[in-house]
C-alpha cells in the first residue's frame, strides 16, 4: 500500500500545445509542477515520471486501427479526409500537432500506472489526466485517448471492481459513460453545465442504471455545489461502498474559465475532494478541463497541497509568485488585465449565494433513486 500520495507528471507537457488558437494552447501541468516545487510541496520521492503507454497497452479499450491512425498522424503531421471522418482527428477540436500521439499516450501511461500503484490502496494524483471525451475509435472534445477509462480498467486488472467515478468538470464525460454504462459495480456521478458541449448527460440519463447525471444551470455557485455534494454525491457513494474513487477535477467550472459559464471558486473543488477522500481505500485524482492558465494552475496545485497535507499560504512566496507572473493568456480579455490575486494567492475567495429552486428540484428528482444505507 502507498504510504504517501504520489504525483504523476512529465516534462512532455512543457511547451506542448494544440496550436496557437486552440484553448489548450495554455500551460497547465507544467505550471502545477513548477508551483508545487516552488512551494516546497513536491520532493523527488513524491514525483513519478509518467511512462508512455505502448500501443498494445492502449488496446485494452481503444481500437488498433485508431491507435495506428494517431501514430501515423503524428509521424506525417497530416490526416486524410477519410481518417478525419472516421476517427475525429485533424479537426479544429482535435487538431494535428507535433505530440498528438506521444502526449495523450503519456497521460494514458500515467493512468495505467496509477491503477497498478493503487492495487493495495493509497492516493495518486495525475493532473494530466481527465480526458473524458475519448471514445474507443474516435477522438472528441480535445481528448484523443480516454485515460479515466484506462485507469479504471487498470484498477480492475488489480482486482479492484467496485469503483465510483465522480466528474465535476463543466462538460459531461460522455466517453466514460460509454465505457461503463450498465456496469453494476460502477457508479458514475457527473455535475456539468446544462447545454454545454457535448450536450449529453441529461437528468434522466442513467446509463443503464450506473450513472447519476446532474446538468446544472449557468452561474452555479459554491453554496449550490455544497448542497449537491451533501444531498447527492456523498449519499450515492456511501451507498455504493466503492473500493476505489476516481475524481475528475476539471477546472473549467471556476468562474474565470472562458469555455463555460459556471461561477464556482476553487474552494468548491477542494470541498468535494476533502469529503470523498475518506470514503474509499484508493483515490485517484485527475485533472480535466480548464482553459485559464491561472485558475487551472492555482486549483490543481491546491489539490496537490490538500492531498500531500500542506496548508495553502496566505500569500505566495516569491518563487511561486514568479511562476504565476510568468504566465500569459494572449488573445483573451481575462488575460489582458489579470487581477493581482491571481499572482499572490492560491485559494479564491468563496463564491457563495442562494440555492435556486430548479437545482433543488433536480436534486429531488435524482435523490429519489438513492438506496438507503443500512
Amino acid at each position: 500500500m502507498l504510504t504517501d500520495p504520489l504525483f504523476i507528471g512529465s516534462e512532455i507537457y512543457r511547451g506542448s500545445s494544440y496550436g496557437p488558437n486552440h484553448p489548450l494552447r495554455v500551460p497547465r501541468v507544467s505550471t502545477v509542477m513548477d508551483l508545487s516545487r516552488a512551494l516546497g510541496w513536491l520532493p523527488a520521492e513524491r514525483f513519478v515520471t509518467s511512462p508512455r503507454a505502448k500501443p498494445k497497452a492502449l488496446e485494452i479499450w481503444h481500437s488498433r486501427a485508431y491507435i495506428g491512425a494517431l501514430q501515423r498522424a503524428e509521424e506525417t503531421q497530416h490526416v486524410s479526409s477519410e481518417t478525419r471522418s472516421r476517427h475525429g482527428i485533424g479537426t479544429s477540436n482535435n487538431p494535428v500537432f507535433p505530440e498528438m500521439f506521444r502526449r495523450p499516450a503519456t497521460s494514458a501511461g500515467g493512468a495505467l500506472l496509477a491503477g497498478e500503484l493503487l492495487a493495495e490502496g493509497g492516493v495518486v494524483y495525475s493532473p494530466a489526466g481527465g480526458t473524458h471525451h475519448g471514445f474507443p475509435d474516435r477522438a472528441g472534445g480535445f481528448c484523443y485517448l480516454n485515460d479515466p477509462v484506462l485507469a479504471m480498467l487498470s484498477l480492475r486488472r488489480q482486482g479492484v471492481h467496485r469503483i465510483a467515478y465522480v466528474d465535476i468538470d463543466a462538460h459531461h464525460p460522455d466517453g466514460v459513460e460509454h465505457g461503463f454504462a450498465g456496469d453494476p459495480d460502477m457508479l458514475m456521478i457527473s455535475v456539468h453545465e446544462e447545454g454545454l458541449w457535448p450536450r449529453t448527460g441529461g437528468l434522466d440519463d442513467v446509463a443503464g442504471g450506473s450513472a447519476f447525471n446532474l446538468p446544472v444551470p449557468a452561474g452555479l455557485n459554491d453554496t449550490e455545489m455544497a448542497m449537491i455534494l451533501d444531498r447527492l454525491i456523498m449519499p450515492a457513494i456511501t451507498a455504493h461502498r466503492p473500493d476505489a474513487i476516481v475524481l475528475q477535477c476539471g477546472a473549467d467550472g471556476v468562474e474565470e474559465d472562458p469555455q463555460s459559464h459556471l461561477s464556482l471558486s476553487n474552494n468548491a473543488h477542494l470541498r468535494v475532494l476533502r469529503a470523498l477522500r475518506p470514503l474509499a481505500p484508493r483515490l485517484l485524482v485527475l485533472g480535466g478541463g480548464g482553459y485559464n492558465p491561472w485558475s487551472v494552475g492555482r486549483l490543481w496545485t491546491a489539490i496537490w497541497g490538500e492531498l500531500a497535507g500542506h496548508d495553502a499560504p496566505d500569500r505566495m512566496p516569491p518563487e511561486a509568485e514568479a511562476v504565476l507572473r510568468d504566465l500569459r493568456f494572449d488573445g483573451n480579455r481575462r488575460g489582458r488585465n489579470p487581477p493581482e490575486h491571481w499572482f499572490t494567492t492560491l485559494i479564491d475567495s468563496p463564491r457563495e449565494g442562494g440555492v435556486r429552486d430548479d437545482i433543488r428540484a433536480r436534486l429531488d428528482h435524482l435523490t429519489a433513486r438513492l438506496v438507503p444505507v443500512n
